[in-house]
């Protein structure tokens, strides 16, 4: 079955939060595991939605995972720059992996971005263990901008964010 990508929905909220939040811990990404600060700011996809644009990936009415797709200049992104777009908190359920949502959801931000005007790059940032993302990344055109990798807290010296970029 096709999997379908449109945007969250006011229901689907809660759910895209806990896949998303159990995503992260499931792969030990997040350094305080449940006490993490970012964890809560996983949950709240309402929040997001309202400062960006918020997608699911849904097959046969399940929903697997979603994305955030910050066009350019908007009040979520961390690293965009002006002239280009950002994508957020990529996950998928791990029962839901391999079937092509990732990738689903990457595809569909890149088709949003080439729709922004003025839009020349997308940029994202994602840890060094998140490997099946990075493959995505790769296979789509993403390329690793190693200057632009960056530290999300400052204090803990051993978090840097590698930085992926896709110019349009």
């Amino acid at each position: 079955m096709d999997i379908l990508i449109r945007p969250a929905e006011p229901m689907d909220h809660a759910a895209l939060g806990e896949i998303t939040a159990q995503a992260y811990l499931q792969d030990g990404l997040l350094d305080f595991g449940e006490s993490d600060w970012y964890l809560g700011e996983l949950r709240d996809v309402a929040k997001r939605a309202a400062a960006a644009e918020v997608l699911v990936a849904v097959q046969n009415g399940a929903l697997l995972g979603g994305v955030t797709f910050v066009p350019s200049g908007g009040p979520m992104a961390d690293i965009a720059r002006p002239g280009e777009a950002e994508i957020r908190m990529l996950a998928v359920g791990h029962a839901a992996r391999g079937r092509g949502a990732g990738e689903a959801l990457v595809r569909a931000c890149v088709e949003r971005a080439r729709a922004t005007e003025g839009c020349t790059a997308v940029v994202l940032s994602t840890q060094r263990t998140m490997h099946a993302a990075h493959r995505i990344y790769e296979r789509l055109g993403f390329v690793r901008v190693p200057e632009r990798d960056w530290n999300p807290i400052p204090e803990q010296t051993d978090v840097t964010l590698l930085t992926y970029e896709l110019t349009l």
